[in-house]
């Protein structure tokens, strides 16, 4: 989450310190709809190749590839693992999600802590909940 920040301590941007990595080939983000309510934004993030925020709203997150946030959904204080679905007026807060992971629509993770154990999910000592990897949550 410190890679959100202006100034981070670790900055990916320092050309002194290349990244050597496979990067796959996806297109690039794309954010879309600007229709009232329905912005599709993200704000202090980290937004990686293949992901689509439809009309979402995301803050102060880690979106990694192939993520797709749908219309009046938001994400915030969180890290979303490649090929995530956020479902339409879905809200993800303070969360780590692994990947392949569907979330329904009008869902809520990290909202209440109590519901999110009641789903079976976990939730750390500081109040982040964690969901599996595949996992489809729906209300």
């Amino acid at each position: 989450m410190d890679l959100c920040a202006t100034i981070p301590a670790f900055d990916l941007y320092n050309e002194r310190w290349p990244i050597l990595t496979h990067i796959p080939s996806r297109p690039p983000a794309k954010f879309v709809h600007d229709d009232g309510d329905r912005v599709g934004k993200a704000i202090d993030s980290i937004v990686s190749n293949g992901v689509i925020v439809s009309g979402g709203s995301v803050r102060t997150s880690v979106l990694s590839p192939g993520v797709v946030v749908h219309s009046w959904s938001s994400v915030e204080r969180s890290v979303i693992m490649d090929g995530t679905h956020i479902g339409r007026h879905a809200v993800v807060r303070d969360a780590i999600i692994d990947k392949n992971v569907r979330i329904g629509e009008g869902v809520e993770i990290g909202v209440d802590k109590d519901d999110d154990r009641a789903r079976g999910l976990v939730v750390s000592d500081g109040g982040v909940t964690v969901v599996g990897k595949g996992q489809e949550i729906t209300k």
